[in-house]
């Protein structure tokens, strides 16, 4: 889906798990918050009502964590925290991950993975594994509960679901760089279905799923799990929502881990042109890996050149597989998107056009399908219904069709293979029907320092986003991988340490701290 790419941390895990290689909280007794607006903050919705949920684990990974308990509960939040009296609410899902072997209890440790529109219930259980799935290390989980929410509208906390699967495949499948004019209208078109589909279920509701909302949810759930003070660990997306939460609750925060940084004073625009820049960044460096390293990259000597031509190829005469799928310009073009997350991702690449090439594309599949949460049987999660709909409450201002169109020839010149797609990306919320409630851009003054972490490969959240979101909240300490890929902690023991002491001390790293590639 094409509103801007996926900003997520979850790709990595899910994936890390089913086997591919591709990326990788007692009651509150302290006085209610006011937001710098003036607005109260979020009352307590009342105690968290904990119940077994082994079910969880079971179903993502097949069993649960040797030492780890998981509780589930459900926890109700006005729909309109500006008119929260009106009795209509939604349900937020949370889970809580407990070691046997905690003492000295701190609190709550809340985790988000980013997206927007990726389950922060799935994220806990994955970081339960600790170092099994570069996970939350131990020294993390025996002081704290790992808690994770679906945000409103994703997954199991009153999801967004207006988005028919077919619409899914043909947007996903479609010519990534619609040049004709009759292509590039037939992608205007059918964002306005998508839009249209979406209006008609949930009309000026639409609005109410944006990050602002959302942060104010995060407060009733830190009331909820009974903590006093915020101890959050937010991924890519979930920056925007622990920035957001600094500036609106700044003396509920106890201490933020913002990784793989988004700076919310970018435009769209701007934001969209960054992150095109970031994938080509990551696909210049995936060639420089590739191309003297034939024995684990099979399209070597040039390995752009053989992603281009596959893409190219796909766009005239797909590949169909056994039951008749194929394997359009579309699919092709966000396998690429989808392996350029982590640098474990370079060699399924290769893997998948080398196959490609062969007329065998199930690879190309695997590596598509879990970037859009498609299922074998052709169903989606979730995840892209809810992406829209957030990335698009979240803008003051979006570009109009005819801009979009003149970014889409301009990036291509500039941002080869990525610049166009992205361009187009921004169609959908150029013609999205429902409101906007853009999330604020200051400082977060009056909250204790800030972890910002960033990493100079990123092709999700680029590196100059990082300490752009440092500078912005008054309060941010900058922590920089250099390193390939999407989001840095726990993957070295040197962002571990300093993540670790931060989260359990408040100890913020030295400045200028950088930390090298391994």
């Amino acid at each position: 889906m094409r509103v801007r790419l996926l900003a997520t941390a979850f790709l990595a895990g899910a994936l890390a798990l089913t086997g591919c290689t591709v990326p990788v909280v007692a009651p509150n007794t302290g006085d209610g918050a006011v937001a710098p607006s003036g607005q109260p903050a979020p009352a307590a919705s009342g105690q968290a009502a904990w119940r077994p949920c082994p079910d969880v684990p079971g179903k993502l990974v097949g069993r649960g964590a040797s030492g780890m308990t998981y509780d589930c509960a459900t926890i109700k939040v006005p729909q309109d925290w500006s008119n929260a009296g009106n009795g209509e609410t939604f349900d937020l899902a949370l889970i809580r991950v407990r070691s046997s072997k905690q003492h000295d209890r701190i609190g709550s440790l809340l985790v988000n993975p980013g997206g927007p529109g990726a389950s922060g219930v799935n994220l806990a259980v994955y970081l339960s594994f600790g170092a099994a799935f570069q996970g939350i290390p131990a020294e993390v989980t025996d002081r704290f509960d790992i808690v994770g929410f679906d945000p409103r509208g994703v997954d199991r906390s009153s999801p967004i679901e207006c988005i028919p699967d077919e619409q899914l495949d043909e947007s996903f499948g479609y010519v990534p760089d619609p040049v004709t004019q009759p292509q590039f209208d037939g992608l205007v078109n059918l964002n306005k279905s998508i839009g249209q589909e979406c209006q008609a279920k949930y009309g000026d509701k639409l609005k109410l799923f944006s990050t602002v909302q959302t942060a104010k949810d995060m407060d009733a759930i830190r009331s909820a799990v009974g903590d006093q003070k915020m101890t959050y660990l937010g991924y890519s997306y979930g920056t925007l929502l622990g920035a957001t939460y600094a500036q609106l609750f700044p003396q509920n925060v106890r201490a933020l881990v913002l990784d793989g940084a988004v700076d919310p004073r970018q435009s769209f625009v701007a934001g969209s042109e960054s992150q095109a820049k970031g994938f080509a960044l990551a696909f210049d460096n995936f060639a420089k890996w590739c191309d003297p390293n034939p024995a684990q990259c099979p399209i070597a000597p040039d390995a752009k050149a053989a992603v281009n031509t596959a893409i190219d190829k796909a766009e005239v005469s797909p590949v169909t597989d056994a039951k008749g799928r194929k394997a359009t310009a579309g699919w092709v073009f966000y396998a690429v998107i989808s392996s350029l997350y982590t640098q474990s991702g370079w060699q399924a690449l290769a893997s998948a056009i080398k196959q490609l090439e062969a007329g065998k594309p199930a690879e190309v599949f695997q590596l598509a399908d879990a970037y859009a949460e498609r299922s074998p049987d052709g169903t989606y999660s979730n995840l892209f219904d809810a992406n829209i709909a957030i990335n698009c409450a979240d803008q003051a201002s979006v570009a109009d069709v005819a801009q979009v169109r003149s970014y889409q020839g301009q990036w291509r010149s500039s941002i080869p293979l990525f610049g166009a797609p992205l361009a187009v990306g921004m169609l959908t919320c150029s013609v999205w029907p429902g409101g906007h409630d853009p999330y604020p851009t200051g400082p977060a003054t009056g909250s204790p320092p800030i972890l910002v972490v960033g990493t100079t490969g990123d092709p999700a959240t680029p590196y100059a986003q990082a300490p752009a979101l440092a500078k912005m909240l008054g309060v941010g300490r900058l922590l920089t991988w250099e390193g390939e890929g999407h989001t840095a902690y726990p993957q070295t023991a040197c962002i571990t340490d300093a993540v670790d002491s931060y989260i359990l001390t408040q100890t913020v790293p030295p400045e200028g701290k950088r930390c090298p590639p391994q």
